[in-house]
């Protein structure tokens, strides 16, 4: 994992925000203006009266080199004006990435008048010198690409909106590990946490074996990039249909076969197939070793890959069999869209539809903007949308409550792309499934007809079907939906649209009344 530094204009409350955010993350935090204080054996007012800004400037370099030259992950806060030299800016983005902190004038200002004598470049008018200091700045500012707005908000939201803009997350509702969005050669470089102490420089050794597991297209078309991973390989076929039994015997004699015990690690690189089987794999294979999901498709990135969930089908229904068992490590690597076929990334964009209804309207907004758009901000989406199911899943890890909510579409979806013989993506079925449910949702009297109609709208912009295939037998899917996993005793408990950003579960006993919708 790389450091994380955030930067901008002072008042903007890095060094708050800094703290929040490494306590969650479980991470190392710096702030470079007391590592300089404690380098030179003075306040940086004294520094800057005694040997001038330029003499600062020094210790500022040397300080961040020495703060973040090295591996370990750290949540670093920067002096408003510690990448103005172009050396320090391009030590930062080397070893990390830049988040920029940012607020309108008066809300600076107030916060900045509460330490007038720990701000030297302000002494004086304060308003007139920071007002002035801010349009010097102007555009060195502006040219970060990743921004937070701070104002009008507590610290805890900001530092939860920083996360979700920096792809980092770390999940402990169930098992400790960590989310990132970033570069598959992290996977590689994995060390466990078990062991180390929170906020310590201390590492740990990596496991002893290690074994990617990946299906014959990821082989194919990314042979490149595995190979500079330098570690041994399974391949197992591609596709649904041999998400099952026979599969997960294949996992468990390679693992055998390689040498792996319970100290050692493997890598589930691929799509939700690969990672529930791999994962399942791992939980069982000498009673469970840790495992890594890089996820390889859109749909696995915001969902599959998330939450613990392993598992594997049955004939009679998907994902029958299986465990919580979550990965110690996720990392998404957005890279790897740029090769999915398209079908494939239209299907992965039902579950970020999906979940922008269960709460986040900005990004169901988001996904209302087509396909061309989607393809050119997919690493914004993947951003937004992971964090929805984090927040659920870290709530709500065992599905006893809250976590249903992600069930949203799934129960009508399972049962068509189940007798469709998988001929319907995953994606595409729960599209429909999300269709047909909100429409039952609008004639029991849950959702209005404009939220219906801005679900159909969203998914038809997104090439996304909103209708159960016209020869797919009813009965058929009336029965699949009765031996799926959400089933209880009496009723099937559905996750129903209320309105954009909000779902109500209900218990439905006529599954008739859900999917004949007269169309």
């Amino acid at each position: 994992m790389t450091n994380i530094f955030l930067y901008g204009p002072p008042g903007t409350g890095k060094s708050t925000i800094g703290k929040l955010i490494a306590d969650h993350l479980q991470l190392p935090f710096i702030d470079l203006d007391r590592v300089i204080e404690s380098n030179a054996g003075k306040s940086i007012p004294e520094i800057m009266e005694t040997q001038g800004e330029s003499a600062f400037r020094d210790l500022e370099t040397q300080a961040l080199q020495e703060s973040a030259g090295h591996a370990l992950s750290q949540v670093i806060s920067l002096g408003g004006g510690a990448l103005l030299r172009e050396e320090n800016r391009s030590f930062a983005e080397l070893h990390g990435t830049i988040l920029l902190l940012s607020a309108d004038i008066a809300t600076l200002l107030n916060r900045v008048k509460n330490k007038p004598n720990q701000r030297p470049l302000l002494a004086g008018d304060m308003e007139a010198k920071l007002s002035a200091l801010l349009e010097r700045r102007k555009a060195h500012y502006e040219s970060f690409p990743l921004k937070l707005s701070v104002e009008n908000k507590p610290a805890q939201q900001n530092a939860l909106q920083a996360r979700m803009i920096l792809g980092r997350h770390h999940l402990s509702a169930m098992g400790e590990y960590d989310v990132a969005v970033g570069n598959i050669l992290e996977s590689a470089s994995y060390v466990p946490r078990s062991g180390m102490l929170a906020n310590s420089q201390e590492q740990v050794p990596a496991p002893q074996n290690r074994i990617i597991v990946t299906d014959e297209n990821i082989a194919r078309h990314h042979a490149e990039t595995i190979s500079k991973l330098n570690i041994k390989t399974v391949v197992v076929p591609a596709g649904e249909e041999h998400k099952n039994l026979e599969t997960v015997q294949r996992l468990w004699k390679s693992f055998l076969e390689n040498g792996l015990d319970r100290k050692s690690a493997v890598i589930a690189l691929g799509g939700g197939v690969v990672s529930d089987m791999t994962g399942f794999a791992a939980s069982t294979y000498m009673r469970g070793m840790d495992w890594i999901a890089v996820p390889t498709t859109l749909l696995s990135m915001v969902d599959a890959s998330l939450g613990g969930k392993t598992g594997f089908d049955l004939p009679e229904g998907k994902n029958l069999i299986g465990s919580f068992y979550p990965p110690k490590l996720v990392v998404a690597d957005v890279n790897f869209l740029k090769t999915l076929p398209e079908r494939e990334l239209i299907s992965g964009m039902a579950e970020v539809v999906k979940h922008g209804v269960i709460s986040d309207p900005e990004l169901f907004e988001l996904c209302n903007n087509g396909l061309d758009w989607v393809k050119d901000n997919l690493e914004e989406l993947v951003k937004r949308a992971m964090a929805v199911k984090i927040k659920v899943i870290e709530d709500d890890p065992y599905e006893k409550g809250l976590r249903a909510a992600l069930n949203l579409g799934h129960t009508v979806g399972h049962a068509v792309e189940l007798v469709s013989k998988f001929d319907l993506r995953h994606g595409e079925a729960i599209a429909i499934g999300m269709a047909v449910e909100a429409r039952y949702s609008a004639r029991v009297g849950l959702a209005s007809q404009s939220v219906v109609e801005a679900l159909e709208s969203t998914l038809k912009k997104l090439n996304l079907p909103t209708q159960i295939p016209a020869e797919m037998p009813r009965a058929e899917i009336i029965k699949a939906m009765r031996v799926d996993k959400k089933k209880n005793a009496k009723s099937i408990r559905f996750a129903l649209p209320v309105e954009i950003g909000k779902v109500e579960l209900v218990n439905v006993d006529d599954l008739e009344s859900v999917i004949d919708d007269g169309r």
